[in-house]
């Protein structure tokens, strides 16, 4: 069944294995997160898909008047529709098929059971962010000798293209500029426990981002056994 599940990041550990051999791996709090809508593709969507919210948003009220922090009126009003009193902070959809939709209830909470110990999966969250990076950092380039003839290029990247013919710089060369603090997917990763009492998953590997941050963890799409 075609599933997804929104989870923060808590951190790396590792854990023992039966012959004393040892597994690094992230701990993940994984859910709950609440169906929000059903998109078929009989409808208006033209596909099929479920659309999920996670983490509570905060209440602000003044004045008599109640606001959602982060949360624009219409964004509430997609909560409201649903008869979901409280608004979720993130919203994310998966697709399905249209069998897999029946499984589905607007209003229905999803948790840590969606996946079972064994599991492999694929982790998307946002890695984190190194600044401005030169071509050595960003790109691993070898940068150049450090004697004679070089005059204060050693991290340099050289030449990024020819002068009359293109005379241009074509697009992808690899420069410096902005490293990390992109969307960033590790595949096949799987998990080697989970905690029923917290709703911790225990997957082995890193995934990717800093402590905290906000993952969403799919089936594996290149394993044939889920």
């Amino acid at each position: 069944m075609s599933r997804m599940i929104l989870g923060r990041k808590i951190g790396m550990t590792q854990i023992f294995n039966e012959d004393g051999t040892r597994t690094p791996v992230t701990v993940v709090k994984a859910g709950p997160v609440v169906v929000i809508a059903k998109k078929s593709e009989s409808d208006k969507e033209g596909y099929n898909a479920i659309k999920i919210g996670f983490e509570p948003a905060k209440k602000l009220e003044k004045d008599g008047s109640v606001k959602w922090r982060g949360l624009s009126a219409a964004q509430v009003g997609v909560f409201t529709k649903a008869g979901i009193e409280t608004p979720r902070r993130h919203v994310r959809e998966f697709r399905c098929t249209a069998a897999q939709l029946e499984n589905y209830e607007v209003g229905q909470e999803l948790d840590h059971s969606m996946f079972a110990v064994g599991t492999f999966v694929d982790v998307s969250g946002t890695s984190k962010g190194k600044g401005f990076a030169g071509v050595m950092k960003r790109h691993n380039f070898r940068g150049f000798k450090a004697s004679h003839g070089v005059h204060e290029s050693y991290r340099g990247g050289g030449s990024i293209g020819a002068s009359a013919w293109p005379a241009r710089v074509f697009a992808g060369t690899k420069m410096a500029g902005q490293m990390g603090n992109e969307r960033v997917t590790v595949q096949n990763l799987q998990i080697v426990q989970i905690d029923a009492e917290d709703g911790l998953y225990l997957i082995k590997g890193a995934v990717p981002g800093s402590r905290n941050g906000l993952v969403e963890i799919r089936p594996s799409a290149k394993k044939a056994v889920h």
